[in-house]
């Protein structure tokens, strides 16, 4: 029998709606990874501040932070598990860099694995998020 497809989103927090107590409501999916504090920005790296995560430079930079290929192998083996997800959700301040990058990462590692993934980037094509004030508490 044929394992599911997973769908795999990514999402910028600053472009959600709001709630009624102001809290950001992500999509919904069977897992929501928050990679705001997990993560270091790459849109820090000047060169790839125009690009967004289906460009191979800046996987290479999401690949390359800390912890990133520990969660792709984290997320992949939970995505294989028998009764995994269908659909994981992958958030980051804009959904530009990030969350996008990474969300196409875990998609190459559970294709991989023989697995069948849909895909959609909700903010990837919005302008990159500029602000300077600290990057809001993750919700749960």
């Amino acid at each position: 029998m044929p394992k599911p497809v997973i769908k795999l989103t990514s999402f910028g927090y600053l472009h959600l709606p709001h709630d009624t107590e102001g809290r950001p409501v992500p999509p919904q999916a069977d897992r929501i990874e928050d990679v705001r504090d997990r993560l270091r920005d790459p849109a820090a790296a000047r060169d790839i501040l125009d690009l967004d995560g289906l460009d191979a430079r800046v996987q290479d930079v999401v690949r390359n932070t800390p912890g990133a290929l520990e969660l792709i192998a984290n997320l992949a083996d939970y995505a294989d598990l028998p009764a995994g997800p269908r659909h994981i959700a992958i958030g980051c301040a804009g959904g530009k860099h990030r969350a996008c990058g990474l969300t196409e990462l875990l998609a190459h590692a559970l294709r991989d694995r023989g697995r069948e993934i849909e895909v959609e980037h909700l903010h990837r094509h919005l302008p990159r998020v500029l602000t300077t004030a600290p990057e809001q508490e993750p919700t749960r």
